[in-house]
């Protein structure tokens, strides 16, 4: 599985969106299905830190990112500033008590993951969050900058992806770290599966009615929202001409639909604030119908970031104020 990058305050990947979801959504079963079973066999500070192979990585990185945050460090035995840089991560990452898990990677032997994460040079930090991969730094690095870096990471994981880390107990005898367990199938697995097929394979009218019918089952399914969100934007911009919609937009300032179609594309193209801003700023000159109209697609828009997205959280703010 090749890892694609995710800034933590770039673009809006609807893909890693999505993987959020079903992350969180994996959190809390695990830790509701360890809290019925009387708490799950917590780790040792030593299993904090692991050697990983390309054979390992689908389940000790991939896998694992689901319950935290996993730091990798690629090294090699003849990289020097390699030597400087592990200790410390190897030292921080017991400290930080399970808040993060290390995996080192010697890319001599995993020729593969180097290519994959394009790396030119060691040492280099990546970190993986439920399944997506992101860059942390790379070449030698203070220990505040560090600090500060695994800081915004375990924030991420935590506000976003719902990881609040690994159970660790100094008592615990090392290598009884507890597998990656599967998500039970739930009663909506099956139609759920359908819409992300048709949604992978540009089907998305296809994919819109799927979501719709396991709402229409289960109006309360998380997923299936988030899913139809991002299907229905999907759909509202597709074979539209981004030039003229922004031509549009700029010459019809009053016009609510220009402004509702710039600021679908902005958010397809990541600018998240630029689409919250021209929505909540079409908010404060609308009245009536227009207002409202505004109104419902900016809380579409909510959906398809996240709710727990510090610019979601800024841009209700701003919602309110306009409006009240």
């Amino acid at each position: 599985m090749q890892p694609r990058n995710m800034s933590m305050s770039g673009v809006v990947d609807l893909a890693a969106v999505k993987a959020a979801q079903e992350a969180k959504a994996k959190a809390e079963q695990a830790r509701a299905q360890s809290a019925r079973e009387g708490g799950a066999g917590a780790i040792s500070p030593a299993d904090l830190v692991i050697d990983v192979d390309e054979a390992e990585f689908e389940r000790d990185v991939l896998q694992r990112s689901a319950e935290v945050p996993v730091v990798i460090d690629f090294w090699a035995e003849w990289c020097e500033p390699c030597k400087q840089l592990s200790p410390v991560l190897e030292r921080l990452a017991v400290e930080y008590n399970g808040r993060f898990l290390l995996a080192k990677i010697d890319v001599d032997a995993n020729q593969m993951l180097m290519q994959q994460f394009g790396i030119q040079g060691i040492p280099a930090v990546f970190a993986v969050v439920a399944g997506q991969a992101l860059p942390l730094f790379q070449g030698a690095a203070g220990e505040a900058q560090i600090r500060q870096t695994l800081d915004q990471l375990v924030q991420v994981g935590e506000q976003r992806f719902g990881l609040t880390g690994l159970t660790v107990d100094p008592e615990a005898e090392p290598g009884g770290a507890p597998e990656a367990s599967e998500r039970p199938a739930g009663p909506h697995d099956g139609l759920l599966e359908a819409a992300v097929q048709a949604l992978d394979s540009g089907d998305l009218s296809g994919a819109v009615q799927a979501y719709k019918n396991v709402l229409n089952e289960d109006p309360g399914n998380e997923e299936a929202k988030l899913g139809l969100a991002q299907a229905e934007l999907l759909q509202r911009v597709q074979g539209v001409d981004p030039q003229q919609v922004r031509r549009d937009a700029a010459d019809k300032p009053a016009d609510v639909q220009a402004q509702i179609a710039a600021a679908d594309l902005d958010l397809v193209g990541g600018h998240v604030e630029d689409a919250f801003g021209r929505l909540i700023e079409t908010v404060q000159r609308t009245v009536g119908d227009d207002r409202d109209t505004v109104r419902m697609r900016l809380l579409e828009l909510f959906e398809v970031v996240g709710p727990d997205d510090p610019r979601v959280i800024a841009a209700r703010r701003a919602l309110a104020r306009a409006l009240f």
